[in-house]
């Protein structure tokens, strides 16, 4: 079978870091590319910036909370496009957190975005692909969701309950012919992670998002870990006994 190739994609979060990277280099192989975002100003740049390549890009602004709009989105840009062969959900935020602090509107939000909006628009793209027996759908999760790590908490719970939700719809959706990917960043270069102190072997957004399309246009991988080399540090994390996590920063 030959890898699937992408024509009509939509990508969810696409003003900056890995989503805006996704956006570029579907467009610079010819691919029309629905990009969503909060903030319209970022993804008319990207629009601008993209207007001499082989694609082409059609630009909303949605906030991911608002998932009642959702519907009517999907159908709109869908309709745009001519169809969707690709799917990817890339918002995220990772809110900063003291290690005393118990913020539950801070934490909400975090569920609101990196989960909430994930099921609101994967749930759009699953029902369109189980519909038409194919698709690749895409969740950027993260490493961080392997793990209950002490520093966030809820961001790491959010990335986890992402993590169980795209398996139940790779199951779910396996017998239709689509295809569900789950990709889990170890650190990357992104405005989402510039208030860390210290990145930790981190890669840049380009690299992270060209790993991202080489692991959807194939079909090795159910989890891809970006780059490869967190899925040893994710085993070595996970085989680590609880009363010795607790003590870790990691």
């Amino acid at each position: 079978m030959q890898p699937p190739r992408f024509s009509r994609a939509l990508v969810v979060g696409a003003s900056s870091g890995i989503g805006a990277e996704l956006v570029r280099q579907l467009v610079q192989k010819g691919a029309h590319v629905a990009a969503v975002a909060r903030r319209k100003s970022e993804l008319d740049a990207l629009a601008h910036s993209l207007a001499g390549a082989q694609g082409k890009v059609i630009v909303r602004a949605h906030d991911v909370t608002d998932v009642g709009d959702v519907p009517l989105a999907f159908e709109e840009l869908v309709r745009a496009l001519g169809g969707l062969d690709l799917f990817i959900y890339a918002a995220g935020v990772m809110t900063p957190v003291g290690p005393e602090e118990y913020d539950t509107e801070k934490d909400l939000m975090m569920l609101d975005v990196n989960l909430g909006g994930c099921v609101a628009w994967g749930n759009a793209a699953a029902r369109l692909f189980h519909t038409q027996r194919s698709g690749t759908l895409v969740g950027i999760g993260s490493i961080a969701g392997d793990r209950g790590r002490k520093g966030a908490p809820v961001y790491g719970a959010s990335k986890a309950g992402q993590d169980h939700y795209l398996e139940s719809l790779r199951n779910r959706l396996a017998e239709r012919n689509v295809r569900v990917l789950t990709i889990k960043p170890g650190t990357v270069e992104t405005p989402m992670t510039e208030h860390l102190e210290k990145l930790v072997m981190p890669v840049n957004a380009e690299r992270a998002a060209r790993e991202i399309l080489g692991a959807a246009r194939g079909r090795l991988w159910n989890v891809r870990y970006v780059p490869l080399r967190w899925l040893a540090v994710s085993r070595v994390i996970r085989a680590i006994p609880s009363f010795l996590f607790r003590r870790t920063n990691v």
